[in-house]
């Protein structure tokens, strides 16, 4: 790096939003309620396109690649998101279906990362999925090739900056555990810690 492209990325300034207040004891039990929360409070801030995401995915050779898409539901399932099974990130989920979100709100300088397994939806609800588009846009594409996924989260964590430097974090865990011989998903462990970041 050349001292005039690190002196003028240097000279950017960085965090200039307006971070809400936080108090990290009085988050929800679960990160879909607080997620909503957030995103809530993203629209009432006026934060351009706060539903949109980077996906980020790894391909079959272990290389990752990412972009931003829309996210087009979220419960107590996960985040959903929807494209073409035949792209190049459906191929990249058919290989391997482990997948990390980041949304980034820079007017609150807060950011939310989930990671976790991705799952294809029924096909109705692909279905349902794709007749919400706009004609032209349903038009364009195979209904048969058009897929909704849902990233099923193992970790989810709320990021909000702080002009000290003393970053907060929230973050929701959980393991899954064996019941009656079958794999389930634990409660939701939550840790809050702050974390100083140059």
């Amino acid at each position: 790096m050349t001292d005039a492209v690190r002196g003028f990325l240097k000279s950017i300034p960085a965090m200039t939003g307006v971070a809400p207040d936080i108090d990290p004891e009085a988050f929800p039990d679960d990160p879909v309620t607080a997620f909503l929360q957030w995103l809530r409070a993203a629209v009432d801030a006026e934060v351009p396109e706060p539903h949109v995401v980077n996906l980020s995915t790894v391909d079959v050779d272990g290389v990752p690649d990412a972009r931003p898409l829309v996210v087009k539901d979220v419960d107590e399932r996960g985040w959903a998101f929807s494209s073409t099974k035949s792209s190049r990130k459906g191929s990249q989920l058919t290989d391997r279906s482990a997948a990390a979100m980041t949304f980034w709100w820079p007017a609150q300088v807060r950011a939310v990362r989930i990671r976790g397994e991705v799952v294809e939806a029924a096909r109705a609800e692909s279905l349902q999925d794709l007749s919400s588009r706009a004609p032209q846009a349903q038009a364009s594409v195979d209904s048969a090739d058009w897929t909704l996924w849902w990233l099923q989260p193992d970790r989810v964590e709320f990021w909000q900056g702080s002009p000290d430097r003393h970053h907060h974090r929230i973050i929701y865990t959980r393991d899954q555990q064996t019941e009656h011989g079958q794999q389930s998903q634990s409660a939701w462990t939550r840790h809050a810690h702050r974390t100083e970041v140059s």
